[in-house]
């Protein structure tokens, strides 16, 4: 039978809380979910607690916590790119509430899934058996000129409605060759420091990390089609690639925000466990 009760632990000075979800049986896999946005551990239309509740009455544990500064923690929120700390506290304070947990999976979704890489690249944390990486940012001003150039652009040229609006004089040639033209530019731009962007450091960390990491794309999503164009310039190169399995809802939103995408994603979640890491 499900139980749930708060848990509260330290990170640095600031106290942190959680909510820890346990199934009947003992579980020596526990999920981490790592709450982007910032917003606090209930998540949009309640998805983290309708997930934690479905993952516990599958048989895994489940914390999920605010970060600093957020919902019911102390502390001044340091952005999704420096929350090591607050995940470390999070995953001691799950060992330590659960002894019998032997490994964790970080469940992350927009910039919560970025900040799982980059709690790997910069902590190594070996407890980490795997991830579960939804709709990872990846945002710069390089990756949306290519997404609005293949995604909105392209597709524009196709639409009848363009091409109406565009003869009958309700659409501006110049102001859609101009916001055209600003596109491309920034597309063809200065080349950005890759060493010292976050983008380059979630990339490293993926191409080091051994373990096995799901990765679920929404098909109505600018975040998750900036994500592929970027990905794709690396994923053949990736030593572990065969330990992703990547599941794309076609029709969902980013925050798979109907019940019948969140359930997707629930069972995409507790099918990948269960195969691709077992219970014991």
């Amino acid at each position: 039978m499900l139980e749930e009760h708060p848990l509260a632990f330290h990170c640095g000075n600031a106290e942190l809380l959680g909510i820890l979800s346990q199934p009947g049986s003992v579980t020596k896999i526990g999920i981490l979910i790592i709450v982007g946005g910032p917003q606090y551990r209930v998540g949009s239309h309640r998805q983290f607690t309708l997930l934690a509740r479905a993952l516990a009455d599958a048989g895994y544990a489940c914390l999920r916590f605010d970060q600093r500064g957020v919902g019911d923690s102390d502390g001044v929120h340091p952005g999704f790119d420096r929350i090591d700390d607050d995940i470390q506290a999070a995953i001691d304070a799950f060992f330590s509430a659960l002894p019998a947990l032997e490994q964790i999976v970080l469940w992350g979704l927009c910039d919560a899934a970025s900040a799982s890489l980059l709690y790997l690249q910069r902590r190594g944390d070996p407890r980490v058996a795997g991830m579960v990486l939804l709709n990872p940012w990846v945002r710069s001003e390089k990756t949306l000129a290519r997404t609005r150039i293949r995604h909105y652009y392209a597709q524009r040229l196709l639409q009848r409605e363009f091409w109406s609006k565009l003869f009958s004089g309700r659409l501006s040639l110049g102001s859609t060759l101009a916001g055209f033209w600003s596109t491309l530019r920034a597309r063809l731009g200065v080349e950005e420091k890759e060493s010292d962007s976050f983008q380059q450091h979630m990339r490293e960390a993926w191409c080091k990390y051994r373990g096995e990491t799901l990765l679920i794309l929404s098909g109505q999503d600018f975040t998750a089609r900036e994500f592929m164009i970027w990905w794709n310039t690396f994923r053949t190169e990736m030593p572990g690639r065969d330990r992703v399995t990547l599941i794309e809802l076609p029709d969902a939103n980013h925050t798979f925000s109907s019940q019948a995408h969140r359930q997707n994603v629930e069972q995409a979640t507790i099918a990948w466990l269960d195969t691709r890491l077992g219970r014991s």
